[in-house]
């Protein structure tokens, strides 16, 4: 793990999205964060130990999906699947899809033949908030906040728009893997990946750590809001039995009564005509249960 000093800065953005308003100074406490994501190899270290079995391999039960076939209800997770061609970006479900039997192992299904024991330094997908909870227990560390995920993804650079400055690709050089190509028909890779990179591939950020943005987005303890909330409430948003009233059902989607965390640091399906968010300010809301093929974490720790 790095340690990461105490500090002080400016939190969120007003450059893009207005979730990342407003801008506020934030302060946090000295903290020690893994230095990329947790991979395969760890994860599968994890499971061997405890026997544990993720959300995306449980059964599915039908009061949770009312009106729908029960045939239809099997363990699984969602699966990115390029369309054919352009397609209206304002509706996820065309490239997005169901992948029945699709779990950490098996991230786009068995019938995909990509298992994971091919890729050990991969970051681990498909896991859901509470499967990095439960890997982080085993660790004997934690989720981060939102706020310590955003601090150390700047790496010292208080205000930049990305996590090494403000120029996208300095000297022309690639810093994160994100899409490349026009999405989400064709990506012709970052660094010669299409999809996820073994950790460590790009460069490293000010405080030594690494795909803090790109590719894959990281669970937060933090519940989303449409915007930042003051820091005496956000911080009692972090807190369970301590929900702000604003949040509702924990900030969880209309018509839906499952928690949504705040995700962040973007992934290698972030595209500059889709979505801008491999920065350290953007954020993104996901439901606990959810498990994709874009969705890790990594652990941080009191120092």
């Amino acid at each position: 793990m790095v340690p990461i000093p105490a500090g002080s800065f400016r939190m969120g953005s007003a450059e893009f999205y207005p979730d990342e308003q407003p801008v506020h100074e934030r302060t946090v406490d000295a903290f020690l964060i893994d230095a990329h994501p947790v991979t395969n190899e760890q994860f599968a270290a994890f499971v061997d130990d405890t026997g544990y079995v993720t959300v995306a391999e449980r059964p599915l039960d039908p009061a949770d999906f009312p009106g729908a076939d029960p045939a239809d209800l099997v363990p699984g997770g969602m699966v990115f699947t390029p369309t054919a061609g352009p397609v209206d970006l304002r509706d996820w479900r065309q490239w997005w899809r169901w992948g029945a039997g699709a779990y950490w192992r098996f991230p786009f299904g068995r019938e995909a033949f990509d298992a994971v024991v091919s890729r050990p330094a991969h970051p681990v997908v498909q896991v859901s908030f509470e499967d990095a909870s439960a890997y982080a227990a085993w660790a004997g560390r934690r989720l981060p906040t939102e706020a310590e995920f955003e601090y150390a993804a700047r790496g010292g650079l208080d205000g930049a728009r990305f996590g090494w400055g403000d120029d996208e690709r300095p000297d022309g050089a690639l810093m994160v893997n994100r899409w490349q190509g026009s999405f989400p028909y064709n990506n012709t890779g970052a660094s010669g990946f299409v999809g996820t990179s073994p950790v460590m591939t790009f460069p490293a950020n000010g405080y030594g750590l690494f795909d803090t943005t790109g590719n894959v987005w990281e669970w937060t303890t933090d519940y989303y809001t449409p915007r930042h909330l003051p820091p005496d409430a956000a911080a009692a948003a972090v807190d369970a039995g301590a929900r702000p009233s604003l949040l509702g059902p924990a900030g969880a989607e209309p018509g839906s009564a499952t928690p949504r965390r705040v995700l962040k640091g973007g992934s290698h399906l972030c595209s500059p005509d889709y979505c801008l968010r491999y920065r350290p300010a953007a954020r993104s809301p996901e439901s606990e249960d959810s498990a994709t093929t874009h969705i890790g974490f990594r652990c941080a720790a009191d120092a």
